[in-house]
């Protein structure tokens, strides 16, 4: 167990050395956190959840629990972030257990957040891409953050129509919203009852704290370096 600091309130969070980043938040979650500006109204999928920093962190910002949505492949990762929202105070969020988004219920999610398992090959990422887009409202956001940038810039370009991207220690953070119904290059989303494709998903990687924050809109303030927002002919 360790203790985070986030929004002024302290987190104490549970872990196992199963899942990953079992002795500290991990420092790719911690810099992803400090763009997102969660507001109440929010609806979060925390996907790949690991056991649960970022939804304690929304939490901790003010969004509602029961507007919270938590998925990992890895019961023992699902069980211990449902351990730590109740054990935070944040009792209703809703768990599942599955293989990408496929036990996912709804598809009004405002925001999603994902740390994905970037040290395997694309078919994983390329789900919850694409996957994601379909379970978003339109105006909607999806973060992620990798240690790897083209392959996720271009994907999420030809699935977004663009994307802003902060580099930030080694990593990369991506922020791209739904403008449409339909991916970027035309292809009509599959909205609510899509179905992921399985990966070889593992626990999520997440972590939170004190992050800064970066400067690519509403906010996002702080020291970070945007890039600007990457479009079809990548520059």
């Amino acid at each position: 167990m360790y203790t985070i600091s986030f929004q002024g309130k302290e987190l104490h969070v549970a872990t196992e050395n199963a899942l990953f980043s079992p002795r500290e938040a991990d420092k790719g979650t911690l810099l992803m956190l400090g763009h997102v500006a969660f507001t109440e109204e929010e609806k979060l999928l925390d996907l790949g959840c690991g056991c649960g920093i970022v939804s304690l962190a929304a939490c901790a910002s003010g969004v509602l629990p029961e507007r919270v949505v938590l998925t990992d492949v890895d019961p023992l990762a699902v069980t211990t972030a449902r351990k730590n929202m109740e054990s935070n105070g944040f009792p209703g969020a809703v768990f599942v257990t599955g293989d990408a988004l496929q036990n996912v219920p709804g598809a009004d999610f405002t925001l999603i957040l994902s740390n994905p398992p970037y040290h395997t090959d694309f078919k994983v990422a390329k789900t919850f891409i694409e996957k994601g887009f379909n379970r978003l409202l339109v105006g909607g956001k999806m973060f992620m953050v990798t240690k790897r940038k083209d392959w996720y810039k271009n994907k999420l370009i030809s699935v977004f129509g663009g994307v802003k991207i902060y580099e930030e220690e080694g990593y990369f953070i991506f922020e791209a919203q739904k403008r449409s119904e339909s991916y970027a290059g035309g292809k009509p989303g599959k909205g609510r009852n899509a179905k992921a494709k399985p990966g070889k998903e593992g626990s999520g990687k997440n972590g939170t704290g004190n992050a800064k924050s970066g400067t690519a809109g509403p906010g996002k303030s702080g020291n970070a370096r945007a890039s600007k927002d990457e479009k079809r002919s990548g520059k």
